[in-house]
């Protein structure tokens, strides 16, 4: 196992050695997740479940109506009240 050594800033900032980088597949962005395990840490790759997310559903037409949407979810929401009366 080969050992890479970075210094730690007065900031606290660390640059992971392009080794690294390139073997765990990061680019500029990306985030990453610091793991504490028993004294050691890990870094592992991290993916927002928003970032993830993105462009998943598509519109139902552009530019989508938020205004319409809020009503409609309203509606619905006093609608289930009403019901469960």
């Amino acid at each position: 196992m080969k050992e890479n050594l970075a210094t730690i800033t007065t900031k606290g900032q660390v640059t992971i050695p392009a080794e690294i980088r390139k073997a765990l597949g990061f680019k500029p962005g990306d985030k990453v997740s610091f793991i504490l395990d028993q004294g050691e840490v890990k870094l592992e790759p991290s993916t927002s479940a928003l970032k993830a997310g993105f462009g998943a559903v598509n519109p139902r037409k552009k530019p989508e109506d938020f205004k319409e949407l809020g009503a409609k979810a309203r509606e619905w929401v006093a609608q289930k009240a009403e019901e469960e009366l």
